[in-house]
């Protein structure tokens, strides 16, 4: 059973601030980055707002649903980049249920582990930002407990739709049809490893039968100074230390550049990270012989996905098979 994450949601402007905390709703884009905000979210997960360097209450996640006709929808208006000239619409939606009420800088020393994500990545320039659960521990000790009524959004009649992923870039519709990139890989991986079952089997596979899964934690894109590794596996309430197992992701075949590109993160790590794990769908001859003077264990991701077909998020997390090399 998988145990709920806690997510900041990045917010725009001040208006689309103001309307998610008076409606208690969150919105995303008609974009891949929206619809990849959408799955790696789950009913039951923790939620803040995150706008000006400062994160606002903290919501539970209670319903889920993509709408139909987003560009005449309220309540959030479109968000135009005078570069592109592209506007953005809202039809990825988050129903949430307000539990606690604050407005806290994120200098405080409780909110670390995001404040170094948005550093290292030179502000936003995210849809959300995954945090560890003891920054979750943190924001509900924070402000007051909810004691406010929630306005009700006015909405006409409108239908929902479930986005659907394929290979095939060429029957791409955004938001409908959202062609497979390697985020969405990422976050079924994520969701399936988030599994006690799952991970606990993956632990076996990698060499690391010895670490109880039900101690650790399996969190998203965190930020280093070379990058960002795709997946932190580490101990959920670290005590002396934080073990950490650093796994990178790759859509296709990976290549010596992806094994250097791991490793790099591995040292920024330092001493508790105590192995690393790149998962592909095939690897380079030169990495299959290189892997393990790196310490670096290799696992094979399998999904069964024909080109021609749409998949929903659930149909590719149920499809999602990982082994040893």
């Amino acid at each position: 059973m998988a145990k709920p994450n806690y997510f900041l949601i990045s917010v725009s402007t001040r208006q689309h601030l103001e309307l998610c905390l008076k409606y208690a709703m969150a919105g995303f884009t008609n974009s891949i980055a929206g619809a990849w905000t959408f799955v790696e979210i789950r009913e039951g997960d923790f939620v803040s707002f995150l706008y000006g360097a400062r994160a606002f209450n903290l919501y539970e996640v209670v319903g889920k649903e993509a709408v139909v006709e987003f560009e005449k929808l309220p309540p959030w208006p479109p968000v135009s980049f005078r570069e592109s000239g592209k506007s953005y619409y809202f039809p990825f939606r988050l129903h949430l249920r307000p539990i606690r009420k604050f407005c806290e800088s994120l200098v405080r020393p409780e909110f670390a582990y995001v404040a170094e994500n948005l550093l290292l990545r030179a502000g936003y320039r995210k849809t959300h930002f995954q945090a560890d659960q003891t920054t979750l521990q943190n924001v509900s000790q924070m402000g007051e407990l909810w004691n406010e009524v929630v306005e009700c959004l006015a909405m006409p009649p409108y239908q929902t739709f479930e986005p659907r992923f394929t290979p095939d870039k060429k029957q791409e519709r955004i938001p409908f049809i959202c062609h497979l990139q390697e985020t969405i890989l990422q976050a079924a991986i994520r969701q399936h490893l988030s599994d006690e079952v799952n991970l606990t089997s993956f632990l076996s596979m990698i060499g690391f039968e010895n670490l109880a899964a039900d101690g650790l934690e399996v969190l998203g894109e965190k930020a280093l100074s070379q990058g960002h590794v795709d997946i932190l596996i580490k101990d959920r309430v670290p005590i002396a230390h934080a073990r950490k197992i650093a796994v990178e992701v790759k859509l296709h075949k990976a290549q010596p550049r992806d094994l250097r590109q791991l490793k790099g993160y591995m040292e920024e790590l330092g001493d508790e990270c105590i192995g690393g794990v790149l998962i592909a769908k095939d690897f380079s001859k030169t990495v299959l012989r290189e892997a393990a003077k790196h310490q670096i264990r290799l696992v094979c991701y399998e999904l069964d996905l024909d080109n021609k077909s749409l998949y929903t998020f659930v149909e590719i997390l149920s499809n999602l098979r990982l082994a040893p090399v």
